[in-house]
């Protein structure tokens, strides 16, 4: 391993990586959860963490390169999954899709900068985390430096992957006549 590798990415215990964390705080009635890692692991997380939701939930989809929109209600959270599943590599290659997951009580949401939001009514997310080996913090780290802002650019395989999640959940276009 060179140095510039050892300096980038330390490890500890257990081979995970010492970057996966969250910060916890309220957000008036809810709990709110803002969780790091590496992209692919926090998609990863994200599915599993899918799996505790209801039976039924309601997904939103909104695309930052088109501005487009979709949003489906009741759907089977075994079939969101399942649809959610081959959207990760691509997400991870080039981000800018926003995907929320939600019940009345809770929400999970990747952000297009490949975050992980969770909002709840109770603090069980907390628990599933630190059993998944991520460390609360009591902020999130200031950022060193911050990237111009450029035109995202475009992203075929992206595109194609969502309109498969959009057509396989029957989702419909958000704010069309």
């Amino acid at each position: 391993m060179s140095s510039s590798e050892s300096d980038t990415e330390w490890r500890v215990p257990r081979f995970r990586p010492a970057n996966d964390w969250y910060v916890v705080g309220q957000r008036g009635p809810l709990v709110e959860c803002v969780v790091w890692s590496t992209a692919e692991r926090l998609l990863r997380v994200y599915l599993s963490l899918l799996e505790h939701l209801d039976g039924e939930v309601d997904i939103a989809i909104e695309s930052a390169r088109d501005t487009q929109s979709w949003r489906g209600e009741m759907r089977s959270l075994a079939d969101v999954r399942a649809a959610l599943t081959p959207l990760q590599r691509p997400l991870v290659l080039h981000g800018g899709v926003e995907v929320s997951v939600y019940t009345a009580d809770e929400q999970l949401t990747i952000t297009p900068a490949l975050g992980l939001v969770i909002y709840a009514r109770s603090d069980r997310w907390v628990y599933l985390l630190d059993a998944m080996g991520f460390s609360e913090r009591p902020e999130a780290p200031t950022a060193d430096w911050r990237p111009e802002r450029a035109p995202i650019a475009d992203a075929p395989t992206l595109r194609a992957a969502v309109a498969q999640v959009v057509q396989l959940l029957a989702l419909e276009p958000v704010g069309a006549s």
